[in-house]
């Protein structure tokens, strides 16, 4: 959605009279603090004053407040469907509009940051968990007011295309930050990448090449329910707004941007809501699966154009390193690892990007592409360099040479997806 039409959707909702304007201290009488929260919302509470700093340094925190404050107003699931939907696309078209530049008067945030988007949602969702109205709502149905309001903030709803026939389209995700018990500073260069890329038009050799991004949880459980195939799936169908690359993009190592070769068939780790997994990554029933599940799937990115492309300050490498169960005794023996790729026959255990949800983004957008039988896009999986120079002092969330490293990152990451875009023919 464009600046102005996010302008538009707050005059109509203020004429609508969903509330007042001014709701700092505003008393809501419609939640109920006992209902307890997600591990990943506790941390609003875990690492105050972090995450409150950091959205009212953006001034973000007014779109939270006046949130919950519209939501004790709604009469019935269906206006509150209508707020959650407005609400979530208002705050991922304001944190776009910040990131690029278009809303200097929201604060003095370095603008590539990525974490008042984050923060701000999860005050939401908190707020929708614990949400009591005065007339009835299932579980199913604030379920699906949840998914609502994920899918709104994160960019997922409002991907659009042109549909010429002489435009390039190109997809991408980033990720939310992760393991934030660990670190409540923590940021995600990829999602800030995101937030630079949704929208954006560049030239190419052969024309112009569209972007539309989204960013991804690091939530198990979101990923089981189909939240990579419903972003990717309906730009893999046959249509008028068929994508032509598609890329996802996650933080890696240090210092170093990879282009993950092969993604494997298998996910372990602790997302952020401390829930673990270690088996072989599940199938999505809404979506068209290969026939046979593949148990590595290697990039189609035009690898060579990008690692040529003298893009700058990280190197940048294919990294074509798994980690995989041989035949003929597969679990019943020790994993081994190397870096050629997948041997013939072999059961996968990680991929060039581990088995973590970064690997699992790459192989279930990658796996939906097949089923669809979207042959021809390319697609695969990049690695940025993981953000350094967090202050010593915990205090502290930000300095000079934090926001210089991230948007050196960020801006190389950018040109990245630029070459891809170059590469692909139209």
């Amino acid at each position: 959605m464009k600046l102005s039409n996010v302008i538009l959707t707050w005059i109509v909702i203020l004429i609508a009279g969903f509330g007042t304007t001014s709701f700092v201290n505003a008393e809501s009488h419609c939640y109920n603090e006992d209902v307890p929260l997600t591990p990943e919302e506790q941390r609003m509470e875990d690492g105050a004053p972090i995450p409150q700093q950091i959205m009212n340094d953006a001034e973000f925190t007014q779109f939270a407040e006046i949130f919950e404050e519209r939501l004790c107003k709604v009469n019935n699931v269906d206006q509150a469907e209508k707020l959650i939907s407005t609400h979530g696309e208002q705050l991922w078209d304001t944190a776009i509009a910040r990131a690029q530049g278009k809303r200097p008067d929201l604060g003095d945030l370095d603008r590539y940051d990525d974490r008042p988007l984050y923060w701000t949602r999860l005050h939401m969702t908190s707020a929708l968990r614990q949400w009591e109205p005065e007339f009835s709502i299932s579980e199913a149905e604030r379920n699906e007011l949840m998914k609502e309001l994920e899918y709104t903030s994160r960019g997922i709803t409002s991907i659009d295309y042109p549909k010429g026939k002489k435009v390039k389209r190109i997809l991408v995700t980033g990720f939310d930050p992760y393991r934030l018990e660990q670190e409540f500073r923590r940021s995600n260069p990829s999602g800030a990448a995101a937030l630079q890329l949704d929208g954006k038009k560049v030239m190419t050799e052969d024309g112009p090449a569209f972007i539309q991004a989204a960013n991804f949880p690091v939530r198990w459980e979101d990923f089981e329910e189909g939240i990579v195939e419903d972003t990717f799936g309906p730009y893999l169908e046959e249509s008028k707004e068929q994508v032509d690359l598609m890329m996802t993009i996650s933080q890696g190592g240090p210092r170093v941007m990879a282009i993950e070769g092969f993604a494997g068939r298998w996910h372990t780790g602790v997302g952020n809501n401390l829930e673990e997994r270690s088996s072989v990554i599940p199938t999505v029933g809404d979506w068209l699966m290969p026939d046979e599940l593949p148990e590595f799937i290697e990039t189609t990115l035009p690898v060579e154009e990008m690692v040529n492309a003298d893009t700058g300050p990280w190197p940048v490498e294919r990294n074509d390193e798994v980690c995989e169960w041989l035949a003929p005794g597969y679990r019943d023996a020790a994993y081994v690892c190397q870096d050629n790729g997948p041997t013939e026959d072999s059961k996968a255990r990680a991929g060039g990007g581990g088995s973590y949800l970064s690997n699992e983004s790459q192989y279930r957008s990658n796996r939906v592409r097949i089923g669809l039988g979207a042959y021809d896009i390319p697609g695969g999986h990049l690695h940025v360099a993981a953000q350094e120079h967090y202050p010593e002092d915990t205090s502290v969330y930000i300095t000079d040479e934090f926001m210089e490293f991230r948007m050196d990152t960020v801006e190389q990451t950018f040109e990245l997806v630029k070459a891809a875009a170059n590469a692909v023919d139209k």
